[in-house]
């Protein structure tokens, strides 16, 4: 009994796909009728150029005529179509883009001009402790605590790794401060 209900539930399902009452994917979003099965579904015609603003309509004979007038002109003569529409139809000039700031790769034909570049002043500079006396050297650890805001442990280990850079991004005046309080201490700083 069981065999025969299987057996019949298989036909069903057999005869179910023969029919095509359930549609293939591939023909769920064609342009076929549903009861036009020999039917092909529609092919379109792409452009041959794509065009974002869609067809347009064809130019006037007037239109046509003018951009054959405008081909016949001399270059001297188009060279000034630009211009002299801008000003009819009372458009802005054009401001020139300065180029300044970026860079173009190496100029083959533009020579040098390092002469006319300014020499730029530096405003940041490094103190670097070069060496320190062996006798001076609490004195030295001292003074390097005092403006680096370190430990005592830090400011040793940072002083016995001479040369070494103190601190980075000073001002001239603060630079030359700390310099001389180093030397006064049994230690030679230089400023870079």
């Amino acid at each position: 009994m069981r065999l025969r209900t299987t057996f019949k539930c298989l036909r069903h399902s057999v005869e179910l796909s023969k029919r095509s009452v359930i549609s293939p994917p591939h023909r769920l979003f064609s342009d076929v009728v549903a009861g036009e099965a020999s039917s092909k579904p529609k092919r379109y015609k792409y452009p041959a150029v794509y065009d974002p603003f869609g067809p347009r309509p064809p130019p006037s004979d007037k239109v046509l005529q003018l951009a054959d007038r405008i081909v016949a002109l001399p270059p001297e003569e188009l060279k000034q179509i630009g211009p002299t529409l801008l000003e009819r139809l009372n458009q802005p000039k054009l401001q020139p883009i300065s180029a300044q700031g970026f860079s173009f790769g190496p100029q083959t034909g533009a020579a040098p001009a390092k002469a006319e570049e300014k020499k730029v002043e530096k405003t940041a500079f490094d103190v670097k402790l070069e060496k320190f006396d062996a006798a001076a050297k609490i004195k030295v650890i001292k003074e390097v605590r005092t403006f680096t805001n370190l430990g005592l442990k830090e400011a040793k280990d940072l002083v016995e790794k001479a040369p070494v850079m103190l601190k980075q991004g000073v001002t001239k005046e603060e630079a030359n401060e700390i310099i001389e309080k180093i030397k006064a201490a049994g230690g030679v700083a230089v400023m870079e």
